[in-house]
């Protein structure tokens, strides 16, 4: 991933849900001010829930299959990301197959949704085709450090 937008994933409930969390900081190079102060691209914002939608996938499958966005049905910016600020995103399985998946979720700041998305439709690809399994597992192992999670696949290598 070139922008690691997961920080912590709190809870994980393999092919059901997940949340995860992403404290900003102004030391990011993402931020962009148009005149109202430094906010961060609502694109960016969709992509942590992506990410977030993406290690669900690689946590209910043992790491070996992760998501690739194919299409998203509904997107919706409610309001600016700043500086500090931490989101939390909210992600749910619409309906997940051998080869494609279907999220749904949420991005919140302090209880305000910012970005709400549905359908977001992904292929499943082999973890191995876009990253080093090894890399990935250490970021998985990190990130759900003190998570609880349900339901996950056993973490084998990638086939």
């Amino acid at each position: 991933m070139r922008f690691h937008l997961i920080d912590r994933i709190d809870v994980l409930e393999a092919h059901r849900a997940i949340t995860a969390r992403k404290l900003t900081s102004r030391q990011e190079e993402f931020w962009r001010d148009e005149g109202r102060g430094p906010e961060m691209p609502a694109p960016l914002v969709l992509e942590a829930l992506c990410q977030a939608g993406t290690w669900l996938i690689m946590g209910s499958t043992g790491l070996r299959r992760r998501a690739a966005l194919l299409s998203a049905d509904s997107v919706s910016f409610q309001e600016a990301v700043r500086p500090g600020d931490v989101l939390v995103m909210s992600g749910r399985v619409e309906s997940f197959g051998d080869e494609t998946a279907v999220l749904s979720g949420t991005v919140t700041v302090g209880g305000r949704t910012v970005l709400s998305a549905d359908a977001i439709m992904c292929a499943l690809v082999p973890t191995e085709d876009l990253e080093d399994p090894e890399a990935v597992r250490r970021m998985y192992d990190r990130l759900t450090r003190g998570a609880r999670i349900t339901g996950a696949a056993p973490k084998e290598a990638a086939a």
